[in-house]
């Protein structure tokens, strides 16, 4: 079983950064493809950076491309997302979610190949 906690949510103005944070337990994040995907208000959840754990680049979704940034820290077993330039259309709940499959390239986007999620961390960003 793995548990997910995001962290580093909060409220920021426009053009402003956040960095958040997601702390896996009960298992290393030494395998297997973990993303971060976002549901703003009154629309469906979706995609905003994932990777493979092991090998492989990071995808990045168009609207966050440039901006974002995933990252993450084997020490601690948690993973990042650096949000820069923030927009008001960047508010939303952001999810990490995890598999402990080594998903193709073109699954990575996809929230029904992940077992494991997060809580949710609220990021509102202020115009």
């Amino acid at each position: 079983q793995v548990q997910l906690v995001e962290s580093g949510g909060g409220l920021v103005q426009t053009g402003q950064s956040l960095r958040l944070s997601c702390a896996a337990s009960g298992r290393p994040y030494s395998g297997g493809t973990m993303g971060w995907f976002r549901q703003a208000p009154g629309k469906e959840r979706e995609f905003v950076a994932g990777r493979r754990w092991q090998f492989g680049s990071t995808l990045y979704s168009d609207s966050v491309k440039g901006r974002f940034t995933l990252s993450r820290d084997n020490a601690k077993n948690t993973v990042y997302l650096q949000m820069n330039s923030l927009k008001p259309e960047d508010t939303a709940v952001y999810y990490c979610a995890v598999t402990t499959r080594n998903l193709i390239t073109s699954s990575i986007a996809l929230e029904g190949e992940y077992d494991y999620w997060g809580q949710g961390t609220q990021v509102t960003v202020s115009s």
